[in-house]
């Protein structure tokens, strides 16, 4: 065989190892209606942005609040769970960039030499000899030819749990991103309670002082005085409690953050942030297709399809190829001189006779791929749900608000004429008591309601896969083996 023939079996052994025994993969049907749910939780969509922008929504349009924006920034570039996320999926790929390795020989150059003396005895000459062996080679050795795919069905599984992990890093960050916002949104709830609860206590301090001068004249009995007195102790009571879970707050988005957040980039209530954007659902359900969450699911469902067709290719014999070609001599001078040119190569082939492992491998493999769709369908599934839990609550939440601010008004408009009442004498202190807790309790579900709408503005926005599709990296990975897809 000389060099041209050798290089040509090389050539033919890359095509015929271009196939895989995996399965045909086909995406399992969706198990989710194809519209979303409607009826009376659910209102209709008004101008809003459509679904199918929502992933491609840059956070700077969705949060147009500066100052959140700027928080979540520092937590996308110091957070640590996001960090770790980013490392899996260096390593995943470094890993699918071993396996991939194995389609193709390892070539080393080898240079060796040797020089030796070799007793009379021992020599085919009867005479003592000095043997000199000098030898340049290029070669491989122990390369399995892939002609049944094997190892091209292990580098696609490596490939596609390389893009589950960098799927997982995306549903990372749309949960980190997510997390900061609420944590930042019942941070400027608690701020607006705890100034609350403040001038809920200033007020309760100066009924008291007034019921007090009043016991003092003897204009009201002892019993009045003590009411005063459990209402201000209970808004003080109310001003600690808030004022630790501000405290706590602030650790928790520290933490998320992974660095300490600026006063200056701290809320000091729901009115001082600004609006977050509306979305709305659109009309099919299939853009949850696209969440990142369920591509992870779908590509550990391609990497249990092709680990089938490695379990499969264990049936058939296994060819590999130790070969080189390269130059000896028996003088070092004459390593490069015409003539001098070696060559040899030793194929060898290894054909499972009885293996009873390799059936049970089988079985397990097709096991993993049905338990990858169960857990792929769930994932559909869960997808589902939250997004039409997102949607009841934004079709029922601006009502409870509404209502919500009415009581309030009604609370405050009871509370001033209680109060007016038992200036003047004409009712008991009970009626003013009542009055200022049911307009307190009202004021902190209001709170509460605006707080909900806004948290669930931000989930509508998680579970809609908003903003990963906007990173202009997004697509790296998919591009990064553009050339490596299946045959």
């Amino acid at each position: 065989m000389n060099r041209n023939e050798f290089l040509l079996l090389v050539g033919l052994v890359f095509v015929l190892g271009g196939c895989t025994m995996a399965p045909k993969y086909t995406r399992p049907e969706a198990p989710i209606p194809g519209n979303w749910p409607s009826g009376p939780a659910y209102r209709e969509s008004g101008p809003t942005t459509p679904t199918s922008d929502a992933a491609q929504l840059k956070r700077q349009e969705f949060f147009s609040d500066e100052k959140l924006l700027r928080v979540i920034e520092m937590a996308l570039q110091n957070n640590r769970d996001l960090r770790l996320a980013t490392l899996n999926v260096q390593r995943a790929r470094a890993l699918y960039g071993i396996q991939r390795a194995e389609l193709f020989p390892v070539v080393n150059a080898v240079a060796s030499g040797g020089k030796q003396r070799v007793p009379a005895d021992l020599s085919t000459t009867g005479k003592a000899a000095i043997v000199e062996q000098y030898g340049v080679d290029l070669g491989l050795s122990s390369w399995e030819i892939d002609f049944f795919g094997r190892i091209r069905s292990l580098a696609d599984q490596a490939r596609e749990e390389y893009l589950a992990t960098e799927q997982a890093r995306r549903s990372a960050q749309i949960l980190l991103v997510s997390e900061v916002a609420n944590a930042y949104l019942l941070l400027a709830a608690d701020r607006e309670n705890l100034a609350l609860a403040n001038t809920t206590l200033e007020t309760q301090q100066a009924a008291y002082d007034l019921v007090e001068k009043r016991f003092d004249r003897g204009l009201v009995s002892e019993l009045d005085l003590h009411r005063a007195q459990t209402q201000v102790d209970a808004a003080k009571v109310d001003v600690a409690r808030l004022t630790q879970a501000v405290a706590l707050d602030e650790n928790a988005l520290n933490l998320l953050v992974g660095a300490q957040v600026p006063d200056a980039l701290a809320p000091a209530d729901l009115n001082s942030i600004q609006p977050l954007k509306e979305l709305s659902p659109g009309v099919s359900s299939d853009v949850l297709l696209l969440r990142p969450d369920i591509l992870q699911a779908e590509a550990i469902l391609k990497a249990a399809n092709a680990n089938i067709g490695a379990a499969r290719a264990a049936f058939f014999p296994r060819i590999s190829l130790t070969a080189a070609i390269g130059t000896g001599s028996a003088e070092l001078s004459g390593l490069f001189k015409s003539g001098s040119g070696t060559w040899s190569y030793a194929p060898q082939i290894v054909m499972p006779i009885f293996d009873s492992r390799m059936w049970s491998a089988l079985k397990v493999t097709e096991v993993d791929k049905k338990s990858a769709i169960a857990q792929y369908e769930k994932a559909i599934q869960t997808a589902f749900r939250e997004v039409a839990d997102a949607l009841a609550v934004r079709g029922m939440v601006d009502k409870q608000i509404s209502a919500q601010e009415s009581l309030v008004h009604a609370a405050a408009e009871t509370y001033r004429l209680s109060d007016a009442r038992y200036i003047k004498g004409i009712d008991s202190y009970l009626s003013v008591l009542d009055a200022q807790r049911s307009l307190y309790g009202a004021q902190q579900q209001l709170v509460a309601l605006r707080l909900a709408r806004l948290a669930n503005q931000v989930r509508l926005y998680a579970v809609l896969g908003g903003g990963w599709q906007s990173e202009p990296k997004a697509h790296a990975a998919h591009d990064s083996i553009e050339g490596h897809q299946e045959h």
